[in-house]
């Protein structure tokens, strides 16, 4: 039997792009229990972050607000505003009961616990990364612990931590025990932290990918050139051929091309763009077999059919697109374009996909509507829920959508924006007199920049013009007015 409140299963993983999902066109991944998702519920395909960077991009889907408008823009804050209140807190004042499961990444995690705020999260099980780097407080490296476990040693090994003890595992388990203790209506939280770097899945996982048998990434050979021009602008990696992959900081060593034995699948400490594709697709298989677990749980304790399922991501990677790796300021498809899922069996759109643009701030209006509750005036999010139940076109949401970049990974940092509608992408590295500018339906794999093309200036002129029209419309006006003066 059904209520009007459903409970929510939210599934946010970290750094995923859109394209690594089976049912949605990518025949080397494994993704049965995500394409069980896509069969059952309403997915859209073009959905987008509003930052390619962890924290902004949180804060942002987290209060329906763009990072500006929250001010919080960056990764490594010392806190979070008291003000705008999470859509998690909006939830709990209802009546839900919500729990946090993994990530969060509000503000800096680095060495502590990243300070919480009034978040409404009741059940609080925290684990920013699978490392073991806090004196206290850190659940799931208490819980590899409890199972004999060291995993600051695991972590260090070639490979990886073992599925049973991995990240994901735990933050499955967790969110199956507060799912059977949870009084109704629910919220979980799910924040799993793969498949973010450092690429390194259980070994169980990364033998059934072929690194030899993957397609390897989008690139061309003026994609050094290009990224040399732009090598100015904050990024976590240098261009480089996918063959020597500029990998920052990895935890794992790495094996240049030369090394491995001829005919043999690349080492899997390689530094090249398939063996890392092939790592990815392993984390990804092994967050999918959790999310299996995950639904079976709810269709043991027969709440799956009151029970929305949310699957989603923060943000991309470019997992070697363009010669890069890992994330920064660019804003190429598989960084700023996720996946994106909802599923609510009987109540939404069975095998439905929205080709419509979609942003991810529009999520926290959807769930507050799923609520029963008025969306605020200040959130510039819109929601979903209209195309998810039938009553809304399915290629129309927004005419455009757009993403921030501003000092988000350096403390000088670097200032840009995206400006993406149908057919375009337009991108201004605000104080560099540099930029790019797109043609997605003649160039959708963005190899041909057209910005100092003479032929596309009246057309990169306007898009600026919407873009700088778009970012003041976003700006937080601060305190509403109440009088003349």
């Amino acid at each position: 039997m059904t209520t009007d409140r459903p409970n929510i299963l939210w599934i946010c993983t970290d750094q995923q792009r859109y394209d690594t999902i089976g049912a949605l066109g990518n025949p080397h991944v494994s993704t049965p229990n995500i394409d069980r998702l896509v069969e059952e519920g309403v997915t859209f395909t073009h959905a987008y972050c509003q930052s390619p960077i962890c924290t902004p991009s949180r804060a942002s889907f987290l209060t329906g607000m763009y990072p500006s408008a929250v001010h919080v823009n960056g990764n490594g804050n010392e806190s979070f505003p008291d003000h705008p209140p999470l859509v998690t807190r909006m939830l709990a004042d209802a009546g839900y009961d919500c729990g946090l499961i993994g990530k969060l990444h509000l503000a800096s995690a680095f060495k502590r616990i990243e300070p919480r705020v009034d978040d409404g999260y009741r059940y609080w099980q925290y684990s920013h990364a699978p490392r073991d780097d806090w004196e206290q407080g850190h659940d799931y490296a208490d819980w590899v612990r409890e199972k004999g476990g060291d995993l600051a040693a695991l972590c260090k090994d070639l490979d990886g931590v073992p599925a049973e003890m991995h990240q994901t595992t735990w933050c499955v388990e967790k969110t199956i025990e507060f799912m059977k203790e949870a009084k109704r209506p629910w919220l979980a939280s799910v924040n799993i932290y793969d498949p973010h770097p450092p690429f390194n899945p259980p070994k169980s996982y990364r033998d059934q990918f072929d690194p030899q048998q993957m397609p390897g990434p989008l690139y061309a050979e003026s994609d050094v050139e290009q990224q040399n021009r732009l090598a100015g602008i904050d990024f976590q990696s240098k261009g480089r051929h996918p063959d020597e992959l500029d990998i920052v900081s990895p935890v794992i060593p790495y094996t240049p091309m030369d090394d491995k034995v001829a005919g043999e699948s690349a080492n899997p400490g390689g530094r090249d763009a398939k063996t890392l594709q092939a790592a990815y697709y392993a984390m990804i298989k092994l967050i999918d077999d959790r999310l299996g677990d995950m639904l079976q749980a709810l269709d043991d304790s027969g709440q799956r059919q009151n029970t929305v399922v949310i699957f989603t991501s923060d943000h991309g990677e470019t997992l070697g697109d363009h010669g890069l790796i890992q994330k920064g300021c660019r804003f190429y498809e598989g960084l700023v374009r996720v996946p994106l899922i909802f599923s609510w069996p009987g109540r939404f759109g069975a095998g439905v996909r929205s080709e419509a643009l979609v942003e991810l701030v529009d999520k926290a209006p959807t769930l507050l509507e799923l609520a029963g509750l008025d969306v605020p005036e200040r959130m510039q999010g819109r929601s979903l829920l209209p195309i998810l139940k039938g009553e809304a076109p399915l290629s129309q949401h927004r005419d455009f959508v757009r993403c921030e970049f501003y000092g988000a990974l350096q403390a000088e940092g670097t200032f840009a924006t995206m400006y993406r509608d149908e057919r375009y992408k337009l991108v201004v590295y605000h104080g560099h007199n540099l930029g790019e500018m797109y043609d997605l339906v003649e160039d959708p794999d963005e190899f041909e920049n057209m910005w100092d093309e003479p032929e596309a200036q009246p057309i990169k002129l306007e898009l600026m013009r919407r873009s700088f029209d778009a970012s003041m419309l976003a700006m937080d006006r601060g305190p509403h007015r109440r009088g003349p003066m």
